[in-house]
């Protein structure tokens, strides 16, 4: 784990993807926030807006840098061909897989939780100004959307994580990770029957898990909030059981 931690914090790609992923999810949360408006509806409460959500909507655009994060922590390896100095002083492959997974997420979720908080701070003094109702801080949704919000960033990390240790090409890994992400959700909207696309949702792995930062209406969203997690914890699960699986076949 020291190891991995010399290596990552060295790389200045670190600290940019780091600092892109509190931007974005802070910026893109505020202007969402920013952009709403009252005006339309008879009073603030009768908009029945979901403002945490909405607080929260940078997750989206910030899991892009957690995926291309864990994907150059391990492809970039790879394309220097240091990866056979690591296996050399590392043998154990599963070890260093394990501790290069675990300084990514510890990374990822530092990163997330700064994220996370400046968008609730954020979206909170701009919808209160608009005249919203905004639920405390510390109320117990508030504090699960939060949390959820934080743990779908690591998983989706973990994810890229492991599509990269299968795949071994940086722009293979980040093409792939990212389609997941992006592309399949896109996908599972185009589907014209409504059931079909309320299944899709629930099996994709942005949509499933993004679910977990809605706070009003959960009876409305095509998966509840601790499964879709599920989802999302399934697809990092098996992306790093592939990875392991190559990496353990495979030379360096």
């Amino acid at each position: 784990m020291r190891a991995e931690w010399t290596k990552l914090r060295t790389l200045h790609s670190t600290w940019w993807l780091l600092l892109a992923l509190v931007a974005l999810t802070v910026a893109v949360g505020a202007v969402t926030c920013a952009a709403l408006s009252a005006g339309d509806c008879p009073d603030p409460a009768a908009c029945h807006e979901d403002t945490v959500k909405l607080s929260l909507t940078g997750v989206w655009v910030g899991q892009g840098a957690a995926v291309v994060l864990a994907v150059l922590a391990m492809s970039g390896e790879y394309a220097t061909g240091t990866i056979r100095t690591t296996l050399a002083a590392e043998p154990g492959r599963m070890r260093m897989l394990a501790a290069k997974a675990t300084v990514v997420c510890a990374l990822t979720a530092a990163a997330a939780a700064i994220g996370v908080a400046g968008s609730l701070l954020a979206g909170r003094e701009l919808l209160a100004d608009e005249g919203f109702a905004v639920p405390g801080l510390l109320a117990g949704a508030v504090l699960r959307a939060a949390f959820g919000s934080v743990l779908h960033l690591v998983l989706a990390a973990l994810v890229g994580l492991g599509v990269a240790t299968a795949l071994r090409d940086t722009a293979a890994a980040a093409t792939s990770a990212l389609a997941l992400f992006y592309a399949l959700p896109l996908l599972a909207g185009l589907l014209a029957d409504p059931d079909w696309q309320k299944w899709a949702q629930r099996l994709t792995p942005s949509t499933a898990g993004l679910a977990v930062r809605a706070t009003r209406d959960l009876d409305r969203l095509p998966i509840g909030p601790w499964a879709g997690l599920g989802v999302l914890g399934a697809y990092a699960a098996v992306s790093l059981a592939l990875g392991a699986l190559v990496l353990r076949a495979r030379d360096a």
